[in-house]
């Protein structure tokens, strides 16, 4: 068995970076969720803002989730192909 290539060396460290991308982006919505939850829990006259402010953060972070896994399969396939 031959060593690893570079490539194949450097799709291993992409797909630990989509791990580590995953994880954090999940960490975030949950402290989000938790933080307007709290908000809503001491000023419930502003739970709209609050939610709308919540909703456009969620889709922020699950963007970048998102574009990570672009990318792993972006690399994926040059490593494949």
């Amino acid at each position: 068995m031959e060593g690893i290539t570079g490539i194949a060396f450097f799709a291993g460290l992409a797909v630990i970076g989509l791990a580590i991308a995953a994880f954090g982006s999940a960490t975030g919505q949950a402290r989000a969720a938790a933080a307007a939850l709290d908000a809503i829990w001491r000023q419930p006259e502003a739970a709209g803002r609050i939610q709308t402010v919540l909703i456009l953060s969620l889709a922020f972070l699950e963007s970048l989730t998102l574009f990570t896994f672009a990318l792993a399969f972006l690399f994926a396939g040059r490593v494949a192909g």
